[in-house]
């Protein structure tokens, strides 16, 4: 007689208890934020602001009234710093002995086609502001009716930092320009010769930038001249524009369309 098999089932393990971990609170944020105010607050004091506390921490935020203020608008000084510190490296004009007419300033297209000129020797990392960089100067400030005279005689910037690169070659790439570099000597007298015409002129006004590129047109052999007579710029043209030398007159930034 067989013995009867009976069917041998896998008895179910018993399961283990789930143990549910609590969740970490997550802070929220209210959906109205407060504002910074003066008065947000009764805490606040004559010198202090407190903010109302959040939900996210809890925690008040004082801030000195001091430091509210100092986000107000301040009043613009980067322009006129900028230029009272060209002004100082321009020369000043000094009138003749005994002359009693007012001594004339610089006009404001005149300074900044000096700071131009600055920043484009820097630029090209040359350790002195020469003629040259005078003249890229008045090229690149561009609304003077020099800078138009010579446009419309063919001579633009892209051509004379060209004619630059082939007269004086680059720099040595290590090399870094002062912040003001210090001028070479045609371009002191180039300036020098500016202020004396418009002294010998007798008339009131500016010196604007024609003054500068006749200067920079008399310092003969210099780098500006050589560069200016390679382009096409010649004596007649010097005389033609010196007919306009008093037409360029700005007494500030503002009238400058």
């Amino acid at each position: 007689m067989k013995a009867s098999i009976l069917p041998i089932y896998p008895t179910p393990l018993p399961k283990a208890p789930l143990f549910s971990l609590p969740m970490a609170s997550i802070p929220t944020l209210s959906p109205t934020l407060p504002t910074l105010s003066p008065h947000s607050s009764p805490h606040s004091s004559p010198n202090h602001c407190t903010l109302p506390p959040t939900s996210l921490f809890g925690t008040r935020i004082t801030l000195p009234r001091a430091a509210i203020s100092s986000f107000r608008s301040l009043p613009n000084t980067n322009c006129r710093a900028t230029s009272a510190t060209v002004s100082f490296s321009l020369p000043n004009p000094k009138p003749h002995s005994g002359a009693t007419e007012k001594t004339p300033k610089w006009s404001a297209r005149a300074i900044k086609s000096f700071a131009m000129g600055e920043l484009e020797a820097r630029k090209l990392k040359y350790p002195n502001t020469g003629t040259e960089a005078l003249l890229m100067g008045i090229l690149v400030e561009g609304t003077s009716k020099a800078a138009k005279f010579l446009r419309a005689n063919g001579i633009t910037l892209f051509k004379v930092r060209e004619e630059i690169m082939e007269l004086l070659g680059k720099s040595d790439m290590y090399f870094f320009s002062p912040e003001h570099p210090p001028l070479t000597e045609p371009a002191q007298k180039a300036l020098d010769w500016a202020i004396e015409e418009k002294l010998k002129s007798g008339e009131g006004g500016e010196i604007n930038v024609t003054h500068i590129l006749l200067g920079i047109w008399s310092q003969k052999e210099s780098a500006g001249q050589q560069i200016l007579v390679t382009l096409g710029f010649n004596d007649e043209k010097a005389k033609e524009l010196a007919k306009t030398i008093d037409g360029d007159v700005d007494l500030s930034f503002k009238r400058q369309a």
